[in-house]
């Protein structure tokens, strides 16, 4: 019974290990695709036109 025991208990621990590294891989591949999302959007704030101010009325305009 012992050896039946042990077996099963690698058999319980491979199985966690393995869901373990799935895991870390799919929480890897989501934090890359939000850091390249990310990135994305802040060359998108580049192409965002800024405000100046018109000297002959004084109000911000897109410039």
């Amino acid at each position: 019974m012992p050896p039946l025991v042990a077996f099963a208990g690698t058999l319980g621990g491979l199985a966690v290990v393995r869901w373990a590294y799935r895991t870390a891989i799919r929480v890897s591949r989501e934090l890359e695709e939000a850091r390249l999302a990310r990135a994305v959007d802040a060359a998108r704030s580049s192409e965002i036109p800024t405000l100046r101010r018109d000297p002959n009325t004084g109000a911000y305009r897109p410039g």
